[in-house]
């Protein structure tokens, strides 16, 4: 049976607001969490960017819920070794539930600290050697790693979860959901794509969980829903390999002044079944796990809404 969480923006709320919104979706019946992993955020009016292992250990301990990065880069702005280690310390602080949700990364993050981009198929390299070098840490074993892309030397983790946190992965292309049949625990998609499911499972993640997400904008009426969208997210309406590529919110404010109001595939408005309807395309592509990130400043009407009128149509 599928499951709904809710999608924490970090790119539009400050850390104690996403906490504050990571406890009214306990209460209103979300069953996890998903928080986004950014050193900027898209645009300028989305206007925040917190460290977000500060936040996971905060909402941690004030709710109960699962929580996935959604999604993390280990590659360039975050040595895996970093990484590897504030999973290791979110998971421990959990009690296990913390999910490592990982991809290849968008320079808007990366650049920030080496102005090479690498091309994503080296990326896809380096995120597979990542990926093995952060599970080697997680043995608690002394590590030294001698790889194509990283360098360990005599490391060892002290402090560990009982188990190691799962690794999902973010992959849209061939070569990286086949990458991530391969080597992930999970996959992780922001659209409702069965084919994209299917070709996770044929690569190798036949039985593993697959996370779905999508952004709403509930609303007074559907206009004022539409604006909002607009005004916040326009980049979902930039098409290709842009969102990889450029380096700051400027670039992506200049490509947005194109996209039209009517180019905003997000749900809007107070109707629960545009809501459901816009959930459902994910249930049935065959995604175990759903999660919902309201656009905008509207979000205890948005939590009031779901648990009464949208989460009890879904189940």
């Amino acid at each position: 049976m599928t499951t709904f969480g809710y999608f924490l923006s970090s790119e539009e709320h400050g850390p104690a607001e996403l906490v504050r919104q990571a406890k009214l979706a306990e209460r209103a019946g979300f069953e996890g969490l998903w928080i986004s992993d950014h050193f900027h955020p898209w645009l300028d009016v989305q206007g925040q960017s917190p460290f977000v292992w500060s936040v996971i250990g905060a909402v941690a301990e004030a709710t109960s819920l699962p929580i996935t990065t959604a999604v993390t880069c280990p590659l360039v702005r975050t040595h895996p070794a970093i990484i590897a280690q504030a999973a290791a310390t979110s998971a421990a602080l959990s009690g296990g539930r913390f999910r490592l949700g990982v991809g290849t990364g968008e320079a808007l993050n990366e650049h920030i600290v080496d102005s090479r981009w690498p091309p994503a198929s080296e990326r896809l390299e380096m995120l597979e050697e990542a990926v093995e070098l952060m599970r080697k840490l997680w043995s608690g074993e002394l590590v030294t790693h001698r790889g194509e892309h990283y360098r360990v030397d005599t490391a060892r983790l002290y402090t560990l979860p009982d188990e190691p946190p799962p690794v999902y992965m973010s992959a849209f292309g061939d070569k990286a959901v086949e990458l991530a049949g391969k080597i992930a625990d999970g996959y992780i998609c922001t659209a409702p794509s069965a084919e994209l499911v299917e070709k996770f499972h044929k690569a190798g993640g036949e039985g593993k969980p697959s996370q779905g997400g999508l952004k709403v904008c509930h609303a007074a009426d559907e206009a004022t829903g539409r604006r909002t969208a607009h005004r916040i997210w326009p980049t979902q309406g930039i098409k290709g390999e842009a969102s990889q590529l450029l380096p700051l919110p400027r670039h992506f404010e200049e490509l947005a002044e194109m996209v039209t109001e009517d180019e905003i595939a997000t749900p809007c408005g107070p109707d629960p079944e545009v809501h459901v309807k816009a959930i459902k395309e994910y249930v049935d592509a065959g995604f175990d796990e759903v999660y919902i990130s309201q656009i905008g400043q509207e979000q205890d009407a948005f939590f009031d809404f779901y648990a009464k009128e949208v989460l009890p149509r879904l189940r």
